[in-house]
């Protein structure tokens, strides 16, 4: 693949390369750790596939990679032909993860230019087929592997996960400002963790304070994507590896999730629609 080759002294990087077949590329970030921003992205890549979509998930977080413990998957994925990779297939999906290839409890110990090799590789090696959406995984912060992938592929949008806390919010603004500074279009801003139903009174708990994600997105002037539960039957989903979203449209825990899914894929629509590739396609 010519155009993953490291460029020769005085010879200028290539720029973003498109990935053929795949329609749109969305990253979804946060801009600290334990906000569910793996959950969201598994659930929304399950989801999309399960209104008739074709999706691809690549787990781009090399430090933490829970997408193998979500999806229940752990084997190792095949090499085919020129050395290309074949990715595994779970619920509807194709998926790709470094935990694929680092199994166990090991951690990763990499600098930036091997992170910029996989997250290349990745990209540029899997047998990715035809998708109507490829969902990136990114580690949480605005860091190395975010940069590697802006580089490498022309991003149709990135999602911003956070939680209603003010700590969360302000590194969801060093995200949010992040993909700015990078020209990335950005889908919106969804907020986890957003309130919990008691299970006894059925009342709303907010406990992270209320309202947080939708001012922000209001103040940055970015859509907001809506507002999941902090629902123990989505984390015990995830740690089961059967997302939540399996349960169907009208399971009691997945609601929300399907909102916000659609929500995804009508903005996708919107910024691709806008965007001057799609100009210069339909003259």
């Amino acid at each position: 693949m010519s155009s993953h080759m490291p460029p020769r002294p005085g010879q200028q990087a290539p720029g973003p390369q498109p990935i053929p077949g795949v329609d749109s590329i969305v990253a979804v970030g946060s801009g600290k750790g334990g906000v569910g921003k793996t959950t969201l992205a598994v659930n929304l890549a399950v989801a999309l596939a399960k209104i008739g979509h074709k999706v691809g998930l690549l787990d781009a977080d090399v430090y933490g990679p829970n997408v193998p413990l979500m999806l229940g998957a752990n084997a190792t994925p095949r090499v085919i032909g020129e050395n290309r990779i074949e990715p595994l297939e779970r619920y509807g999906l194709k998926v790709i993860s470094v935990g694929f290839l680092n199994p166990g409890d090991r951690p990763l110990i990499w600098r930036g230019p091997m992170l910029h090799s996989i997250v290349r590789q990745f990209l540029g090696q899997v047998e990715w087929g035809q998708l109507d959406y490829l969902v990136v995984d990114l580690p949480p912060g605005t860091g190395d592997v975010a940069l590697s992938l802006i580089q490498t592929v022309p991003l149709t949008g990135a999602i911003v996960v956070s939680t209603p806390s003010d700590v969360s919010l302000q590194d969801a603004r060093k995200a949010i400002e992040m993909f700015r500074q990078v020209k990335v279009d950005i889908v919106g801003l969804v907020e986890n963790m957003s309130f919990f139903v008691c299970p006894h009174c059925h009342e709303e708990i907010d406990i992270f304070s209320k309202g947080g994600g939708e001012r922000t997105a209001k103040q940055f002037d970015i859509p907001f994507l809506g507002r999941v539960e902090l629902d123990p039957e989505i984390r015990k989903a995830g740690d089961t590896g059967l997302p939540a979203v399996l349960a169907g449209e009208e399971g009691p825990h997945a609601k929300s999730l399907y909102e916000f899914a659609r929500k995804v894929a009508g903005r996708l629509g919107e910024i691709k629609a806008a965007s001057p590739e799609s100009v210069i396609q339909i003259q």
